[in-house]
């Protein structure tokens, strides 16, 4: 009996040991995924275009999974080398720190099971993020600091406007570096305390999103239990964020949300992954009218890769998208934002952009505007905004 009972104990260490090995990227295989495709035509003009290009993409959640940034993988959408291939020069990267059971874009209970806890237990992150918000976000800013001290320059945290103009200064001159910025997707790593921003901040994060999948103390979510605007927290924090020369990210936020913060605030606002209402009529998107009011900041309204905001998640699907965006708010509003990684099924990969330059060209789109819309407007508003 005794023997029986060590052998069924020997297959539980052994199953779990499976499990923390290869359950977190069988995980991410299903979760986002790159449809199986033949290779996306690519005329020399296009390519020579995309190589001419400064890219740079609002939003990806890569720092979330279980495999380094520095290797390629043969699964999710985003790390260096596919972002180099990619001919990305500037990548934001989001930590998620809670994430409701469904993610439904209509309704969400903010105390909901949360995805994010067994994801990072099951991950061996440190036990100090497994029940503290503000932790998983400043493990996820200490993962790309780590990465890039270990990628031989290739990789740089952006933190300033100074940063920011070095890298692209040494792009021009020829070096292939990419430079990664850090930013949260919903600000519940706040926790309720408004200290908890020095934090974060000191973290490198410079882009906060208010809200996620769920209201929190700071106001409604697109997808909470109503269209709840700011709370007093939620007013103070968008005021310390407008201090502090960080970004302020409404993806997610509740529309009213949205009103609370355009009366309040006279900076450049961000909608880091989203997508057109008139093109994709569903409940993610923002309604236009909402849209113009934003980009009227002189903001960005950044553009997704995957079905649920694009409606179509092919290259041509995707331009389709951009040039509605252009039509509605002007061609210095527009940005790429992928949601990479971000639990999303998506037709390409980082390594792939070159495909969206040839189908924003074949949707009739001028050079000019291309190099706008895949990273100019970028560039602008994180001049403006960068301390």
């Amino acid at each position: 009996m005794r023997r029986f009972f060590n052998f069924l104990a020997l297959l539980f260490i052994i199953g779990v040991g499976a499990f923390l090995t290869l359950g977190p990227g069988y995980v991410e295989k299903g979760r986002n995924a790159v449809a199986d495709h033949a290779p996306y035509p690519v005329s020399e003009r296009a390519q020579s275009l995309h190589d001419s290009l400064i890219i740079g993409d609002w939003h990806a959640d890569t720092l979330l999974w279980k495999r380094s940034l520095l290797d390629r993988a043969d699964r999710g959408q985003v790390d260096l080398p596919r972002l180099i291939e990619g001919n990305v020069a500037i990548q934001m990267f989001t930590a998620v720190t809670k994430s409701p059971a469904g993610q439904n874009y209509h309704e969400n209970s903010s105390d909901a099971f949360d995805n994010i806890t067994p994801l990072v237990i099951g991950q061996l992150w440190p036990s100090r993020t497994w029940n503290s918000l503000l932790e998983r976000a400043l493990y996820q800013a200490d993962r790309l600091h780590r990465y890039a001290d270990a990628s031989n320059g290739q990789l740089r945290v952006i933190k300033t406007r100074a940063d920011l103009d070095q890298l692209l200064a040494d792009r021009a001159a020829g070096q292939q570096v990419v430079g990664g910025l850090l930013g949260i997707e919903g600000a519940h790593p706040l926790m309720g305390d408004i200290a908890n921003l020095d934090k974060i901040e000191a973290a490198g994060h410079r882009m906060i999103a208010l809200q996620h999948f769920f209201d929190n103390a700071l106001g409604g979510s697109l997808h909470g239990t109503g269209d709840h605007g700011l709370t007093d927290f939620g007013r103070a924090v968008v005021a310390e964020v407008a201090a502090r020369n960080l970004v302020l990210d409404l993806a997610h936020s509740s529309p009213q949300v949205a009103r609370d913060v355009l009366a309040m605030t006279d900076m450049p606002l961000v909608v880091s992954h989203t997508g057109i209402h008139s093109v994709c009529a569903v409940e993610r998107n923002f309604t236009d009218d909402l849209m113009q009011d934003i980009a009227a900041t002189g903001g960005v309204i950044a553009i997704g890769y995957w079905a649920d905001v694009t409606c179509d998640d092919s290259p041509a699907g995707v331009a389709a998208s951009i040039k509605a965006a252009i039509a509605l708010l002007g061609e210095d509003h527009v940005s790429l934002g992928s949601d990479f990684d971000g639990s999303v099924a998506t037709a390409f990969d980082t390594s792939e952009l070159a495909a969206l330059t040839q189908a924003l060209i074949d949707a009739g789109l001028s050079d000019d505007q291309i190099g706008k819309v895949m990273g100019g407007n970028m560039v602008r508003v994180l001049r403006e905004r960068l301390p």
